[in-house]
């Protein structure tokens, strides 16, 4: 699902990632921690394909089993667009739509029509308990509906990989507790592959794996007690 060898970034002089190898089945949930500064962000950038590496001629990098750096820009954007979803700390909707056109967003740019696009939406959005929040713009919803459209936002194009970076950090505990729960409730009604960056210890620990990232590289690899729902590489 996810193989990466030998990853590294500089920015300038600065060195984030020193050589990251990591390997990620399908259907996993694995989070990502460390310290601030660790390279978290910077490796799920990149595994997000939003970055790419400073060595890219040293290092290789398979999602769903296709070398994405072999891609030009429109086979990226569009190989993004269909295979990854994204879910930040900040909701980053855009506040003019209603959430149903901002989780609707991401499937007219793959090309969905009007019609398809919202059923999806709307199913989706029925799942994540919004079916009465539909019409509504982000400044009318709460902390927590706003995080469950950009989590709708995310899977409107059936992806397979989904990437969260501190997905419940401005969120209460109570809203938090509840993505959290969510994840798994994906993972297990549609598979999607979860990588977490995450300082939330609850979280992380619930993962099947927990990575701990330290100086641009992955220290450690804790599995959890959860099973992970399949082993399809």
């Amino acid at each position: 699902m996810i193989k990466a060898s030998n990853i590294q970034k500089y920015y300038g002089n600065l060195q984030v990632l020193k050589g990251v190898d990591l390997h990620i089945k399908s259907g996993e949930i694995v989070s990502v921690v460390g310290a601030s500064g660790a390279g978290k962000t910077t490796l799920l950038q990149i595994l997000g394909t939003l970055d790419k590496q400073s060595n890219e001629s040293e290092s290789t990098l398979f999602l769903n089993g296709i070398e994405v750096t072999n891609l030009n820009g429109k086979e990226l954007a569009r190989f993004r667009n269909e295979h990854i979803g994204f879910i930040f700390q900040f909701h980053q909707l855009l506040p003019e739509f209603t959430a149903l056109e901002n989780v609707c967003i991401p499937a007219f740019i793959k090309g969905t029509s009007k019609v398809d696009a919202e059923k999806r939406a709307l199913e989706l959005l029925a799942f994540l308990g919004l079916s009465e929040r539909v019409n509504h713009k982000p400044n009318a919803l709460s902390g927590g509906e706003q995080q469950r459209v950009a989590v709708a936002r995310a899977l409107i194009n059936s992806p397979s990989i989904i990437y969260a970076d501190e997905p419940s950090g401005n969120l209460d505990t109570e809203s938090a507790d509840n993505l959290h729960k969510l994840f798994f409730e994906l993972r297990d009604k549609f598979g999607q592959t979860f990588v977490i960056v995450t300082h939330n210890d609850e979280l992380a620990d619930l993962a099947d794996r927990k990575l701990t990232m330290v100086d641009g590289l992955i220290t450690s690899s804790d599995n959890a007690i959860r099973a992970s729902t399949t082993e399809i590489n």
